[in-house]
C-alpha cells in the first residue's frame, strides 16, 4: 500500500463532496422548516389557552 499525502487525501475528498450535490444543504432546510413550523404553532396556538380562574 502506497502513501498518500494527507493534503492530497483532503483535496480529493472535498471534491467528492462537491460532486454529491444539494443533499446537505436540503436536509438542513427542510429541518429549520419543520422547526420553525413547530414554533410558529406553539406561538399561534399558547395565544387559545384560557385561563378562567
Amino acid at each position: 500500500m502506497e502513501h498518500i499525502p494527507a493534503a492530497l487525501r483532503l483535496t480529493e475528498a472535498a471534491d467528492a463532496a462537491g460532486k454529491q450535490g444539494p443533499g446537505n444543504l436540503l436536509r438542513v432546510v427542510l429541518v429549520v422548516m419543520v422547526v420553525g413550523a413547530v414554533l410558529l404553532a406553539w406561538f399561534l396556538l399558547r395565544g387559545y389557552k384560557r385561563d378562567d380562574d
